[in-house]
């Protein structure tokens, strides 16, 4: 039996989870594939690790790093705010890439004032969505460059097990912007079809 012709008849509207009612009664109406729903989930979580392991540097837990290194990001005002506010803004950064498969990527939300109900400009997401893929992706790279990023230190950077729990936590910035780029793509294409 259909699991949706046992609801109710008013609970089916709402079984659509990608839509949402916009401006003068005009319905966003998303028919994202589960695959690219996963694929912006994965975004924020795969910076997440790395957040992880700045904020445990911000408030002192040792990562490894000695020498100057550990003098230079020793935990403090200055730094530990500054390692909280890069963490901050990385992971929300991060989490924008949702909104491309979410009714609110094409539709502001109702409670922005004066902007709440429009309908978003394909090029007022997409643009920026294309610079932070390109950016994510030329923030990263580097990180690889030389080898793995705990070698990035020399003798100072974390060795053994903490060398392999950095890189482990760093690795994963690998995918931030390749899937971002294939999110925006998605999103580019779903939205000048119905356009």
């Amino acid at each position: 039996m259909d699991p949706a012709k046992m609801l109710p008849a008013d609970a089916n509207a709402n079984t659509n989870a990608g839509a949402n009612t916009g401006t003068a009664g005009h319905a966003v109406s998303l028919s994202v594939p589960r695959w690219l729903d996963l694929t912006a989930r994965a975004v924020p979580l795969a910076v997440l690790p790395s957040g992880l392991w700045r904020m445990a540097m911000a408030v002192g837990i040792p990562v490894g790093w000695s020498g100057q290194l550990a003098e230079d990001w020793q935990p403090g005002l200055e730094t530990s705010s500054y390692i909280t506010l890069l963490t901050l803004v990385t992971e929300a950064l991060a989490f924008l890439t949702i909104g491309l498969v979410r009714p609110w990527g094409e539709r502001m939300p109702r409670w922005i004032p004066f902007l709440g109900g429009r309908r978003i400009p394909v090029w007022a997401a997409v643009v920026p969505a294309v610079l932070g893929a390109l950016a994510a992706t030329a923030i990263t790279l580097p990180m690889f460059s030389g080898g793995l990023p705990a070698d990035a230190g020399g003798s100072d950077g974390p060795q053994g097990v903490a060398a392999w729990v950095m890189n482990a936590c760093y690795v994963p910035l690998l995918l931030w912007g390749p899937l971002v780029a294939i999110v925006t793509v998605a999103y580019a294409r779903r939205r000048l079809r119905t356009a």
